[in-house]
């Protein structure tokens, strides 16, 4: 099925303040050492240097599910990837098989010594009944039942992380791609700080910035900061 709800992380946008991992630890209430959403920074203390927010990525074509030998993975209707922990076995395979390092477990070990895996659920709790205890204790809150976003997108005081449905989410992000300007190259340190020769990325020498010539979408005054 096509996948519908999905995460953007804008990362000329994130600020690593990891507020988007507490606001989800507090709403659902994990366990210690266990952290559905976390802050990745790539490059760190050198030129390029960037922070993403990372978690479940809910993939329309999802490695974990393809994997998982007790079939416990399943797709919602709006495409959000959840599992049924009393079926699962604590093998870890999802672990492995997954780009994103979502799944998360309590224990280390082989097998069921793992203990039952966890993961962001995109708040939309798991099999149990919507809202019921039951469905809180071993999923967290439900927030799409209630017509709510998952609570790190809501918190995310720079809004550098959206979710919720793809075509819209996808929209607001090509927007602020068109008011700065930018070309193929959606960010790095040549658009940052390289002039550039004759505004050319990634050719040293004097100049304005390719994304700060006269006339770019950037500049224009009719369009909103990005």
């Amino acid at each position: 099925m096509a996948a519908r709800m999905k995460f953007i992380c804008d990362t000329e946008r994130c600020i690593e303040c990891n507020g988007c991992v507490t606001a989800c630890k507090n709403e659902n209430e994990t366990p210690w050492g266990v952290n559905r959403r976390r802050t990745v920074t790539i490059n760190d203390g050198v030129p390029g240097e960037a922070s993403i927010s990372v978690a479940c990525m809910h993939c329309t074509d999802a490695p974990c599910m393809a994997v998982c030998p007790v079939d416990c993975f399943y797709h919602t209707e709006d495409g959000v990837v959840l599992h049924d922990k009393d079926m699962c076995i604590g093998c870890g395979y999802c672990f492995y098989a997954c780009p994103f390092g979502a799944p998360q477990f309590p224990s280390s070990g082989a097998f069921n010594h793992r203990g039952k895996m966890d993961k962001c659920t995109f708040c939309n709790g798991g099999p149990e009944p919507d809202n019921s205890e039951a469905e809180f204790k071993k999923y967290g809150r439900n927030r799409l039942s209630e017509g709510k976003l998952p609570v790190c997108a809501e918190q995310c005081a720079t809004k550098a992380l959206l979710g919720g449905e793809a075509n819209l989410i996808g929209e607001i992000y090509r927007h602020r791609v068109e008011t700065r300007g930018y070309g193929p190259e959606l960010w790095g340190w040549d658009l940052a700080y390289d002039a550039g020769k004759h505004g050319k990325i990634g050719v040293t020498g004097d100049g304005p910035r390719i994304n700060q010539m006269p006339n770019v979408s950037q500049n224009d005054p009719r369009k909103l900061p990005s």
